[in-house]
């Protein structure tokens, strides 16, 4: 009798799993597929990104899962990043915002020179304002992190010592806020993805790049640049972004996991290094003898500031949206600095 009645107990513990429900006898945890256009060496992935994937899937085991796919896999066009995320090729995918044209126009603001001091100061602002709602072309999106680089400065093959020099120097922009500053210097704007600079600098398309300090060793642009000029353009504005109907779809355990590890957590953390990383390797360039490290000598910081200033005020009078755009951006900085 005893006997029996084991055996009955041991046949239901087997058979019970195999009775449960397809979405509780399976632990599998959701994965999602990450589009990113660089490698895994790089910084742009090591301090912005993987920090919130290991933090992720750490966090999320047997509930949410992100895999990343390297350099372009996905799609080899940076400015279609965007789309694929809302096609459903990926779930989620860094945007370089200036190379994707009108659908994110809002986010030049970010881009206007002399408005941020630090990566971490426009990307806190940027990452309030497009969570909140206030930046178009994000409605489709969950914004998992929101950046702005430190100021852009221009490297260059040819020699560059002071404003004067820019005239008529070919140069590699972001994004078109950026290109009409230099063009109030005489520069000859040409926007291009980062990583076809290179090869564009080689065959003598263009002169000069700019971009924060820390990309020039990113994507080889120090093996063809010996001149820095340090004029501390605007920001680059980058984001990565979630498809929101696929955030939404998700356990609430899983998009726990990921609001925890987004925003304010991922921007700190990530904006302290490379912080940190520009201005060691500005001190490296420095003292190269082989480089030339200019900073604008008073007489051209006057014209800098005040061509800095024409092209906020110009941004601001194109119409009422960007005039409370603007006065909305002033307004958290003066907030934030407030609490510093």
């Amino acid at each position: 009798m005893f006997d029996a009645m084991l055996r009955a107990s041991l046949r239901a513990c087997i058979l019970a799993p195999l009775m449960l429900p397809p979405a509780l006898a399976s632990a599998e945890p959701v994965t999602l597929k990450f589009a990113f256009f660089t490698s895994d060496r790089s910084q742009i992935y090591q301090a912005e990104l993987k920090p919130f994937v290991d933090a992720v899937n750490a966090d999320g085991q047997g509930i949410v899962h992100i895999d990343v796919y390297f350099s372009n896999s996905i799609s080899n066009v940076e400015s279609a990043q965007p789309q694929i995320v809302s096609d459903g090729a990926a779930d989620m995918a860094m945007v370089v915002l200036g190379s994707v044209g009108d659908r994110f126009h809002d986010t030049l603001s970010m881009a206007l020179p002399g408005m941020f001091r630090t990566s971490r100061e426009g990307s806190r602002v940027f990452e309030q304002l497009a969570r909140g709602g206030l930046l178009d072309g994000y409605e489709d999106y969950f914004v998992v992190g929101a950046w702005v680089s430190d100021p852009e400065n221009i490297h260059s093959r040819k020699p560059v010592a002071s404003l004067a020099d820019l005239k008529g120097l070919t140069v590699r922009v972001n994004n078109s806020i950026e290109a009409k500053t230099l063009e109030k210097f005489g520069a000859i704007p040409v926007l291009l993805p980062v990583n076809t600079t290179n090869d564009a600098m080689g065959k003598g398309i263009v002169d000069a790049v700019t971009i924060p300090p820390f990309m020039l060793f990113e994507f080889g642009l120090n093996r063809v640049t010996t001149y820095h000029y340090m004029i501390g353009l605007g920001g680059a504005p980058t984001a990565l972004l979630m498809n929101r109907k696929k955030f939404e779809s998700l356990p609430p355990a899983a998009q726990a996991i990921i609001r925890k590890y987004s925003g304010a957590w991922l921007i700190d953390r990530s904006t302290s290094q490379l912080e940190a990383l520009d201005r060691s390797i500005v001190e490296n360039l420095k003292s190269d003898s082989r480089r030339s490290v200019v900073f604008p000598s008073p007489e051209d910081s006057r014209t800098i500031h005040d061509v800095y200033r024409s092209i906020v005020a110009e941004y601001a009078a194109a119409s009422d949206h960007n005039r409370k755009l603007v006065d909305r951006i002033e307004a958290e900085i003066i907030k934030l600095r407030a609490g510093e």
